[in-house]
């Protein structure tokens, strides 16, 4: 973590004694946490980032004068949204040397995230990625509005602009999203659907069974982030990405079995090599077919698949 042996309570890998008595401060950050981390990850795409972010957060709270703090939500909230920004603005630029595509950390997420549309479709890998094209401003002012409902005037404090100027950067923000993100809010049964269709195809090999639930315009994306092969750039076509993802399992059949799971939200396919996490596969589906596809296959991303991370608005 950050330069510091205090971590942040309830950090994973943590244990408290059951006779522990946390104090307000400590308190009042377990009691949001789930919230800070989703609004970290939603901002930065990163599980290990956000992590980080929270650290840091903590450590700001620490020191705190609870008797001054108003909104004690609004306040960690606030924390956590700044030191997000520093810490997505420093990534643009590691992101700039990143060795092939970039794509978000998944993450195992529980079934109740589902059951939340508008939680699930944003922290979907479709909608990260949209996420990405907006600048660091705007993507903390349209999480903190359109995802957590939070008034203008607190937003401002977090983003340390006006109430005006923040009313802009999120009709700006709302208005870049809506044209990138996917058409209409994709059920979970047709998720479902989709993806059980994709896993006959891809298990058995059928080309043309692959060819029926893709798109014409589908668009593969991989990342191995220069660790792992991957393509290294988007594949566009139904037909060259089906007989690349036929091809490239057809040189591992015998040794590679495909896990469904609840990935961000949706479901998603975790394949196995020889029994380990080799790659999760994400999609994007509209009307029916599957326009995208997300192939993560850098190790470094694929830590939070051991266990189920918790999402909270």
């Amino acid at each position: 973590m950050v330069g510091t042996a205090r971590t942040a309570p309830g950090e994973r890998g943590e244990s408290t004694a059951e006779d522990d008595r946390p104090d307000p401060a400590t308190t009042a950050f377990l009691a949001h946490r789930n919230l800070l981390f989703t609004v970290a990850y939603e901002m930065l795409g990163s599980a290990a980032d956000a992590e980080d972010v929270l650290q840091e957060t903590w450590l700001r709270w620490a020191g705190v004068d609870l008797d001054t703090v108003r909104d004690q939500r609004a306040y960690l909230v606030r924390i956590t949204t700044r030191q997000a920004l520093l810490r997505l603005r420093a990534l643009g630029r590691r992101k700039e040397s990143y060795v092939g595509s970039w794509l978000p950390e998944p993450l195992l997420t529980a079934p109740d995230v589902a059951e939340d549309v508008e939680l699930a479709d944003s922290v979907s890998m479709a909608m990260l990625l949209v996420l990405e094209t907006l600048t660091p401003t705007e993507r903390a002012v349209f999480v903190l509005r359109e995802v957590f409902d939070l008034a203008y005037e607190e937003i401002a404090e977090a983003v340390e602009k006006s109430p005006a100027a923040v009313r802009q950067i999120a009709h700006r923000a709302r208005a870049h999203v809506a044209a990138r993100r996917p058409r209409g809010v994709v059920s979970p049964a047709e998720a479902r659907g989709a993806l059980e269709a994709f896993q006959r195809a891809i298990e058995t090999g059928d080309l043309q069974r692959l060819l029926d639930i893709l798109a014409p315009d589908v668009v593969l994306v991989g990342d191995g982030g220069g660790v792992v092969r991957a393509v290294l750039a988007p594949v566009v076509g139904a037909s060259k990405v089906a007989r690349l993802m036929t091809a490239g399992l057809g040189r591992v059949a015998g040794m590679v079995s495909f896990e469904p799971a609840q990935v961000n939200g949706y479901p998603a396919l975790i394949l196995r090599l020889n029994g380990e996490i080799d790659t999760v596969m994400a999609m994007r589906i509209e009307d029916g077919l599957i326009t995208g596809l997300y192939g993560v296959r850098n190790p470094e991303k694929l830590s939070r698949m051991a266990q189920e991370t918790t999402l909270r608005r």
